[in-house]
Formats: C-alpha cells, sequence, structure tokens
C-alpha cells in the first residue's frame, strides 16, 4: 500500500501528470505520514493537511502545471508565502502574513508543486535553534537535526516530503542534511532567485534542496533553474579527476568525517576515478574568517529595521552577531569581499586539473542534545567561494547517526558535480 512513496521525484510527477496517480492520493499518503510522525520531531513551523489537499484537488481538476505537477514540498520559514504566515524563525513576525510568495516559491507552484507547509528555521537563518528534532536520534536521546534548515531535513529524514527548500548562507543546507543523513544540494551562487527570502547576508544567501537522493535534488531545482541537471543513468566515475581536500580545519575533523572522506575516495577510485590531494594556496586559510566578517557586516546592516524597532525580539546570539557587525568597518569588509573575488579566480582555476574535489561536510555525527545545531567550519569556504556542493551520505557514525562528504565543482558545474555526487550514491547503494 502506498508503494509509489518510494518512487524518485520525476517518476511521481510524470505519473501525475499522466493521470495514472492523483495528486489527492499522494498528498494523503504525505499528510497520513506528518501526522502519525511529527508530535515527535517537530519539523513544521505550519502544517494544515486541508489546505494542502485543496492546493492537490485544483491541480486534479485542471492540466498539467510543469514538470513539478503534484508533487510536495516543505518550504523553509525564511521564505514568503502568501497562504501561510512566515514568521522566520522570530517572536518578532509571529503571525506574519505577507502578500505575495518569494520568487522560488511562486517558481514552484507555477511548475505545479504542492506546499505542504512551512518547515521550521533556525531564528534568522543563524544560530538560536528552532524545536526540531533529528529524526535519526532515539527519542530519549535527542540530538540536533542542524540548522538553519532544520526542519526542511528533518522533513525529508522522516519521509514527511520528498523534497524540501533551504537556504544556505553559512553550513544551512549541507549541515542539516549531513546530521539528518540526506542529500543537501547547495547550487552555484545566485542559480534561483532570493526575492521574498529574508535576506540575512545577500552576497552570499543561497537557496538549494534537501532531499531524499541526488536525483530527486537534481531535477527539482533543474525545473524551476530551466537547467540540464539530470544525472546520467550510469553514474560512473570512470576517468574523473578528484581533488582530496582536506581544508584549513582538517584537525578539527573527528574520527568518523575523516572515515568517510577516506571511505568516498576509494569507493570513487573503484569505480575509476584518479585521486589526488587537493592543496589550497595559503591564502585560503583567511575564507573562514572573511565569511564570518562578511556574513555579520552584511547581517548587521539588514536588520537595522528590526534593530530600531524590535530589538528585545532578538535571542543573545542574534544580537551578538549584528553587534559584531556593527564592529567591522566598511575597509574590513571590502578587504574580505576583495580576498573572496581572488580566492574565487584561484579556486577556478584548480579546476584545470580536477574534476571535482571532495572535503568533510562537518566535523562529525550530529551533536547531543537540541541546545545548538553543530559548527559549519567545513561549509562556510564553500559558500563564500560560491560553487556549487552536494552532501552524499555515505555511513554512519560511532553513535549510529549518519555521516558523509561534500562535493564541490566549478561555478556553474552543477551537472558535473551532481553527476559525481549520483555516482558515490551509487556505491553506497
Amino acid at each position: 500500500m502506498n508503494d509509489f512513496l518510494a518512487l524518485p521525484a520525476r517518476e511521481l510527477a510524470a505519473r501525475m501528470a499522466r493521470r495514472e496517480l492523483s495528486v489527492q492520493a499522494l498528498v494523503r499518503a504525505y499528510i497520513a505520514r506528518i501526522d502519525a510522525a511529527e508530535a515527535g520531531i517537530l519539523a513544521w513551523q505550519h502544517f494544515d493537511g486541508a489546505q494542502a489537499l485543496q492546493q492537490a484537488r485544483q491541480l486534479d481538476a485542471g492540466p498539467a502545471l510543469g514538470a513539478l505537477h503534484g508533487l510536495p514540498i516543505g518550504v523553509k520559514d525564511l521564505m514568503d508565502t502568501a497562504d501561510m504566515p512566515t514568521t522566520y524563525g522570530s517572536p518578532i513576525y509571529a503571525g506574519h502574513r505577507p502578500v505575495m510568495d518569494a520568487a522560488c516559491v511562486a517558481m514552484a507552484r507555477a511548475a505545479g508543486a504542492v506546499v505542504m507547509g512551512k518547515t521550521v528555521t533556525t531564528e534568522f537563518a543563524t544560530f538560536q535553534p528552532g524545536p526540531t528534532r533529528n529524526p535519526r536520534a532515539p527519542a530519549d536521546a535527542p540530538r540536533t537535526p542542524g540548522g538553519s534548515s532544520s526542519g526542511s531535513a528533518a522533513a525529508v529524514a522522516a519521509g514527511m516530503v520528498p523534497i524540501a527548500f533551504g537556504t544556505q548562507t553559512a553550513g544551512s543546507i549541507i549541515r542539516p542534511a549531513a546530521y539528518c543523513g540526506v542529500v543537501g544540494y547547495k547550487p552555484t551562487f545566485g542559480t534561483l532567485p532570493s526575492a521574498g527570502i529574508k535576506s540575512l547576508s545577500p552576497s552570499l544567501d543561497t537557496v538549494g534542496v534537501l532531499a531524499r537522493c541526488v536525483d530527486d535534488a537534481a531535477f527539482f531545482i533543474g525545473a524551476m533553474a530551466r537547467l540540464p541537471l539530470t544525472p546520467p543513468q550510469a553514474g560512473q566515475a570512470t576517468r574523473l579527476r578528484v581533488g582530496i581536500c582536506r581544508t584549513p580545519h582538517w584537525e578539527r575533523a573527528g574520527d568518523d568525517s575523516r572515515r568517510a572522506l577516506d571511505t568516498a575516495a576509494r569507493w570513487l577510485e573503484g569505480r575509476g576515478a584518479v585521486l589526488s590531494d587537493l592543496i589550497l594556496p595559503a591564502q585560503f586559510d583567511e575564507l573562514t574568517q572573511a565569511q564570518i566578517d562578511i556574513m555579520a557586516y552584511e547581517a548587521a546592516a539588514a536588520f537595522a529595521p528590526e534593530m530600531r524597532a524590535r530589538p528585545d525580539g532578538f535571542s543573545s546570539g542574534f544580537a551578538a552577531l549584528l553587534a559584531a557587525g556593527r564592529g567591522i568597518d566598511g575597509s574590513r569588509f571590502f578587504a574580505a569581499q576583495a580576498l573572496a573575488g581572488s580566492a574565487r579566480r584561484a579556486f577556478g582555476q584548480m579546476f584545470d586539473s580536477v574534476d571535482i574535489v571532495l572535503a568533510p561536510s562537518a566535523p562529525g555525527e550530529a551533536p547531543a542534545g537540541l541546545g545548538a545545531t553543530g559548527d559549519p567550519m567545513f561549509n562556510r569556504m564553500w559558500t563564500l567561494l560560491g560553487n556549487p556542493c552536494v552532501h552524499v551520505p555515505t555511513s554512519t557514525g560511532a553513535h549510529g547517526m549518519p555521516v558523509g562528504v561534500t562535493l564541490i565543482g566549478p561555478c556553474r558545474g552543477d551537472a558535473r558535480v551532481l553527476a559525481a555526487a549520483q555516482a558515490l550514491e551509487r556505491c553506497v547503494a
């Protein structure tokens, strides 16, 4: 019963477009999953089954809208929705009702997607956790799902939706994907528009996706961006040149993360890939701090209105971030941006000798407890550079929690990195 839930997203959408499966049947099946699991996970900031079914009825009554016809999705509560409240993870915006959808949400709806609800985000996509629990952890020993796309990662991991929007400014797609054992895809910066998303750092904020598998992620983003991102069905890594990048933070990688990187490299080598160590220039040692400075400086500017009107509504951590940003002058900000620009050019040249870069996704398994969302140290640099990144779950760590690796491609080389990620995913299977 409901065997169709295991079908790839592109096959589900095709069957609904051909009227072989009704949108209402699929949406009802996912509503049942949400009703069964939500109380123990708390992935949703807003969920209304009747509202989801109304969207499904409208789709069943009309012509197929587009490539995503009937596909249920979760929308991170950082993104505006005209028919659902949008709180940005903050009490300042409790009950807020935007007038229009965010651009990416409108694009998904225009392609036929069903918005099941709004998934929990950390406060303004930063560090203050929401209530969401990691579905891979035992109920009596909770662990963080990561952040800031906490609810999206947890909802996909728990089978509540096949796909959910995420955003990344530091590590907010890749890290929760790593902790929850799902695929996380951060496209090349600017692939999807950020209009209608509460901005934290405009030069870093990137729209992406959490998904069950690489093909689902490629299908979803490709459908909206009108890009041919479909990985080849062969999924081979023959002659792929893979650069192993341990990053400037390798000493902070735990044993589980180190094993995951080594195992992924050997699997790809077994499929025909040629491995080499990628040594980054010394200037890359400063990129994490540059990302921190840029994010803080831009956040202080972006949240000037709330700072004037409702400073009492900030958590202490977010208030500290804004204070740090106000302490950074324009010269330091522009120096960080200049360093980023120089590093982007240098990194781009490295793809003359490698096709894909393989790196850690996180220090290790999801940390115990719900008081913090983990450290994005292994993600900040890639977000600053703007390159496409895909997290692939590969195994479990010492406590039985998911671990995996990040594959990084050249800017605008999303199809290449997705193909390599699918090759690795098939090694795991």
